[in-house]
């Protein structure tokens, strides 16, 4: 399992560094290819319901060793297969017996986002679908503010968190977590015309650039890790960086665009939805 993991991963950090070559005269923004911090995804459930962590880890070992989870990623990072959609749900729905209840953040592409359909899609929708298909349930999906799905979660009103969530010892303590499904880490987006990370080859030569930074902005969806990593937190390890001017945002997409629009310097995201991000504002 472990050996199916790594070299799966291997496979997805090469498809993702070749989708960040942007070459195109007309790109407006860009991802400084360096990675800021080694992390890893999983699915959040209620503290205590280890019946539904060791369920789903068991499902999660099958679909790795079956090829599913391969093909479901596949459909995402190398636009292979025929993605499939989920109805997002508008009404409180009830969590029973007969439905899987799935808490998520839209949008976070490659993981979840909305479709032109109005249909939620993404792999770890694909995930939800699949493991509820396998247990004779129906699929309930919603899309909630991100720094509110673990308490959602926890309070019984769905039964897992999934949105590309990072697990680290602070959500640890409120929350129980699957195994890893998915190894990510923040990457910077500027704009593309900007040359101050030219030379930087390591994560400590990009932090050092943002430390000599004055009177700038930098941008990140609330409640992520890019939220830690530019403001600061002592749970997370991250110093922070006091020169700078942390702002939020409730979707990493309205970042992009601040900077974009000149409001903001950069933004600090997770690597493959910020790749995703940049692809769709190069266009």
């Amino acid at each position: 399992m472990k050996k199916l993991f790594v070299c799966f991963v291997c496979v997805l950090a090469a498809v993702c560094i070749a989708s960040c070559d942007n070459t195109e005269t007309k790109d407006v923004v860009k991802v400084i290819d360096i990675k800021l911090t080694e992390e890893e995804y999983a699915f959040a459930v209620k503290k205590g319901n280890t019946e539904l962590v060791e369920d789903f880890n068991a499902f999660l070992t099958e679909i790795t060793e079956n090829g599913k989870f391969a093909e479901i990623v596949a459909k995402y990072f190398e636009n292979k297969g025929t993605k499939v959609g989920a109805e997002i749900s508008i009404d409180s729905v009830a969590n029973t017996d007969e439905n899987f209840v799935v808490a998520t953040n839209c949008p976070f592409e490659p993981f979840e986002y909305i479709g032109d359909d109005g249909k939620a899609y993404g792999i770890d929708l694909e995930i939800a679908a699949l493991y509820a298909e396998a247990k004779g349930l129906e699929l309930v999906v919603k899309n909630i503010a991100f720094d509110a799905i673990l308490n959602d979660v926890n309070a019984g009103y769905s039964d897992m968190g999934m949105a590309g969530m990072t697990v680290n010892e602070d959500r640890l303590v409120s929350n129980d977590f699957t195994t890893a499904y998915y190894q990510a880490s923040q990457k910077i987006i500027v704009a593309a015309d900007n040359t101050d990370f030219d030379e930087c080859k390591t994560a400590e030569d990009v932090e050092n650039v943002l430390k000599a930074l004055t009177g700038k902005k930098i941008g990140y969806q609330t409640g992520t890790t890019g939220n830690w990593y530019v403001a600061g937190d002592a749970d997370w390890g991250f110093d922070g960086f006091a020169n700078i001017e942390a702002k939020g945002y409730s979707t990493a997409q309205l970042a992009i665009q601040d900077l974009v629009n000149g409001q903001i310097y950069a933004v600090v995201v997770d690597e493959a939805p910020g790749a995703a991000m940049v692809e769709a504002f190069n266009k």
